[in-house]
C-alpha cells in the first residue's frame, strides 16, 4: 500500500532523465536493419501460386492486413528468393496462415532447392486451380491488384476473394518466427 507521501510525490522532470540528443546518420546498415527486425516477431504464412512451370510456394512473415473493406492484404518477397519471379508474375495467390502443426510446411517452403510439391499428400488444388495446403487452419485466396517493385524486393497487394477458417480457431497455436527461430503462441505465452 502506498503512503500519502508516495501518492503525492512531485512529478519528475523528463528533461533531467533524458539521455540527451541522439545523432542520426541518415543511413541504416543492412546488418542493423536486419537486427531490428530479428527482434520483431512475425506470424508465419505460406504463399502459393501457379506458374507456367507448375506450383510455387514460399514462407513469409511479411503478410499484413491492409483493410477489411475492401478485403486487402499485402506481402513482400525478396528478389533473391528462388520463387520470386514466379510469385511476382502470378495473378492469384493462396495465403496460408499457419499454426504449430504446420511447422513442417513452413520449413519446407522456406528451403531453397527442394521440390516443395513433391509430396502429393501435403497439397491439393482449389476448384479455381491454385495449389494449396489443406492442413492450414486458415487461408485466403486473392488476386493481385498492385505491385510495388523496390531495388531488392516487391510488395504485392492482394484483394481477397475467398477465405477459409477452421471451425475451432481457438484450438490453433499460431506459428511465429522470432530471432531466427520458430515459436508458437498459446495459453503459455499470454500476457495479462
Amino acid at each position: 500500500m502506498q503512503t500519502t507521501e508516495q501518492q503525492h510525490a512531485p512529478a519528475r522532470n523528463d528533461e533531467e532523465n533524458s539521455p540527451g540528443p541522439i545523432a542520426l546518420s541518415g543511413e541504416v546498415s543492412v546488418d542493423d536493419f536486419a537486427r531490428v527486425f530479428r527482434q520483431h516477431p512475425g506470424g508465419v504464412s505460406v504463399i502459393t501460386a501457379d506458374s507456367p512451370a507448375g506450383p510455387v510456394a514460399l514462407t513469409a512473415t511479411s503478410v499484413v492486413s491492409v483493410s477489411a473493406v475492401p478485403p486487402l492484404l499485402a506481402f513482400s518477397i525478396s528478389h533473391r528468393a528462388s520463387t520470386a519471379e514466379s510469385i511476382r508474375s502470378a495473378r492469384s495467390y493462396v495465403v496460408h496462415f499457419l499454426g504449430r502443426d504446420q511447422l513442417e510446411i513452413a520449413q519446407l517452403c522456406a528451403t531453397s532447392g527442394v521440390d516443395r510439391f513433391a509430396d502429393r499428400q501435403l497439397w491439393a488444388r482449389l476448384p479455381t486451380g491454385e495449389p494449396y495446403f489443406p492442413s492450414a487452419p486458415a487461408w485466403v485466396v486473392g488476386t493481385r491488384i498492385n505491385q510495388l517493385d523496390a531495388e531488392a524486393a516487391s510488395l504485392i497487394l492482394v484483394r481477397a476473394t475467398e477465405s477459409h477458417v477452421d471451425s475451432d480457431p481457438d484450438s490453433v497455436q499460431p506459428l511465429v518466427y522470432h530471432n531466427r527461430g520458430w515459436h508458437h503462441l498459446g495459453r503459455h505465452s499470454r500476457v495479462e
